[in-house]
């Protein structure tokens, strides 16, 4: 049997119990946390309305920030009047100045440039790496010299690779955090709601890896089927296309299984699936896993793995890696070129 810790950097501090790993951190999650969301659009409008309605529990108030002021307005004024009859405690809403965006406990990235319009084919999470890659860099920088210390948690596509270049900004590897694969795990369990199949994964399956093409879903953790996991794995890679097919932005699902629900359960120190760091200083790459906050630290689970099911994670963190180096030369020389023209 193999381990998911074998894939961390071996200079990586790290604490292996029977079946977790933990990565050393100080403590950044606490009841009645404040929570800052940058961006407004259709994800992050639906990450607002989900935290305003399942974080009473554990989020005092939630800060927006828009460069559109009206749009921030409008989200003031329309969560800020959701109530319940009996008035029980909601967070409350307030709108930010930019300089304020980091006066939190948690950091919630949703800003995002060129997301394609609907009918595009391919990776179309991919397709927002240039554009966004800047915009969190640009964040992350602000994050580092505003002396933050707290949660950087990115949402916007492609999450995993966003997440490297926060940690290039200078963020601590233990703050960042992205959450895309909570709906992978959404979509795995639709699907083997609706075919008998598939039903171990109710129970037993895992999802890791990332919010995209390399996805790796196993139908069960205990008895591992690589043919069945792969069918699985497909259809929950390829369900937002069947959403963009019938002419609809696939974000709701998203927003609020990979949003608002994983990020909650963050800070409650709850099992949760999301990205994070397996490397040591800039040589690694996020990985998507369950795993917890917990004061001492973020702890990954680490069961027992099949070695087909071993190979599949491992080739998604091995391509994470290499991907995002590749992608990161090209634009290094794409400046490089551009400069001198100048």
């Amino acid at each position: 049997m193999r381990y998911i810790s074998e894939l961390i950097d071996k200079n990586r501090k790290t604490k292996l119990s029977e079946s977790s790993v933990m990565f050393p951190d100080k403590k950044r999650i606490k009841k009645d946390s404040k929570v800052n969301l940058l961006a407004l659009g259709d994800v992050g409008g639906t990450v607002l309305m989900g935290l305003k309605l399942l974080g009473g529990s554990t989020i005092s108030q939630i800060g927006i920030y828009d460069l559109d002021e009206k749009m921030a307005r409008r989200y003031e004024m329309e969560i800020n009047q959701i109530s319940f009859p009996d008035g029980r405690k909601l967070p409350f809403v307030e709108i930010l100045k930019e300089e304020r965006i980091f006066d939190c406990d948690m950091f919630v990235f949703c800003a995002s440039l060129g997301v394609p319009p609907v009918g595009s084919s391919g990776d179309v999470r991919m397709a927002q790496l240039k554009a966004n890659r800047r915009l969190v860099s640009m964040y992350g920088k602000k994050a580092v010299k505003s002396g933050f210390d707290g949660i950087f948690a990115v949402v916007s596509d492609p999450v995993d690779p966003l997440c490297k270049a926060a940690l290039m900004s200078g963020l601590d590897p233990c703050q960042i955090q992205g959450y895309g694969l909570g709906v992978m795990n959404g979509r795995a369990r639709y699907f083997a709601e609706k075919d008998k199949r598939f039903t171990r994964y109710l129970r037993e399956g895992r999802a890791f890896g990332p919010h995209g093409e390399d996805l790796v879903i196993a139908d069960s953790i205990k008895v591992y089927n690589d043919e069945i996991s792969k069918e699985l794995t497909k259809f929950a890679v390829t369900a937002n296309m069947r959403v963009r097919e019938d002419g609809f932005k696939p974000y709701i699902a998203p927003a609020m299984s990979s949003g608002a629900i994983s990020l909650i359960e963050t800070l409650k120190g709850e099992w949760n699936y999301s990205s994070v760091y397996f490397g040591c200083g800039e040589k690694g790459a996020f990985l998507g896993c369950k795993n917890k906050r917990t004061p001492e630290g973020i702890v990954a689970e680490n069961l027992p793995l099949d070695e087909a099911l071993f190979m599949r994670i491992k080739y998604a963190y091995d391509n994470l890696f290499f991907s995002y180096n590749k992608h990161f030369l090209i634009l290094l020389a794409y400046y490089t070129t551009n400069q001198k023209n100048i």
